[in-house]
């Protein structure tokens, strides 16, 4: 039924395409952002096309050592899949999809969701699927923070005077495009609270700022000349994501963050759909950061699980 193809650099334009109208693609799921560190997996992404010959599904993917992980380098990397999908074509999909990858000597497969909130339309044919199918077990589940800006969440006291005490201190922010400035903060704050550098490199950030410069976004507070805190969004169809949130000492002494988010979130960005702070969970969510996720849960935010499934084939 179907024609599984691999991902080749000349289906660019045709991949791309495909995330755009596909239920549930995001820009992270572009050829132009997925390739920025394509230096460090072994990219086995899929094509599924049905039997007319027209793109029916896709999956962002690489193989190391007789796995196929979807995605290794991002933090979601499931099915991508069109309109027309429906749960008995998925059904199908999975089944042949596992003889593909068996016949091509593969043994195993991890399985990042893509979190319902990303959906365009409800798509969770494949959890199904894996589950019909597959014999998917839950490998990692992980806990992220969201708003639904429709509900109206109330925040916590102390995020309210937060944000009033910034403003009597005279911080300002700013839409800004200085991740030069950014960058050895946040490195330095990873470094000193978990002895980790930043997923993305300075010039990482830089080159990706330019090829979706309407899609990434850089909020920096500042009193006078000091940089005291910022954030990195993500602006997808449906989900405002924070990709990153720093504070210097200062920073945090003048509630900086607290100002950033009340801009973000009451006034640049109030009418987006869904707000996403991100995981506070580490060890494929064994662990729990407590007082981080309890900063999130004070504008209002609350549970969304990224979900990671493995099977054998």
């Amino acid at each position: 039924m179907f024609d599984i193809q691999q991902y080749s650099s000349g289906k660019k334009d045709e991949w791309n395409h495909f995330v755009a109208i596909s239920r549930q693609g995001t820009f992270l799921l572009d050829r132009n952002y997925m390739d920025y560190h394509s230096d460090r997996f072994t990219d086995h992404s899929l094509m599924i096309y049905d039997d007319k010959g027209e793109l029916y599904a896709m999956l962002p993917a690489n193989v190391k050592d007789g796995t196929l992980f979807s995605h290794g380098g991002l933090t979601y990397g499931g099915l991508l899949t069109a309109a027309e999908a429906t749960a008995e074509g998925v059904l199908a999909l999975f089944t042949e999809l596992n003889a593909y990858l068996k016949g091509q000597g593969l043994k195993h497969v991890v399985y990042k969701a893509i979190p319902w909130i990303y959906h365009r339309v409800p798509a969770e044919e494949d959890l199904y699927a894996i589950f019909r199918t597959c014999n998917a077990r839950l490998a990692a589940r992980e806990i992220s923070s969201s708003i639904l800006q429709a509900c109206h969440p109330k925040w916590h006291h102390g995020h309210i005077y937060g944000a009033k005490k910034s403003r009597r201190e005279g911080v300002i922010v700013e839409d800004s495009n200085d991740f030069a400035a950014f960058w050895p903060m946040l490195d330095a704050n990873l470094m000193a609270r978990h002895g980790v550098h930043p997923v993305h490199t300075l010039a990482e950030l830089q080159m990706l700022k330019h090829r979706f410069p309407d899609l990434i976004k850089l909020y920096l507070a500042w009193h006078g000349d000091e940089l005291l805190a910022g954030t990195m969004l993500f602006l997808t169809p449906r989900v405002l994501h924070s990709q990153y949130i720093s504070s210097t000492a200062e920073g945090r002494r003048l509630r900086a963050v607290d100002a950033i988010f009340d801009r973000v979130l009451n006034y640049d960005y109030a009418q987006y759909p869904v707000f996403d702070f991100g995981k506070s969970t580490e060890n494929g969510g064994l662990y729990l950061n407590e007082s981080l996720i309890f900063q999130k849960e004070g504008f209002g935010a609350r549970g969304v699980c990224y979900d990671t499934y493995e099977w054998d084939l």
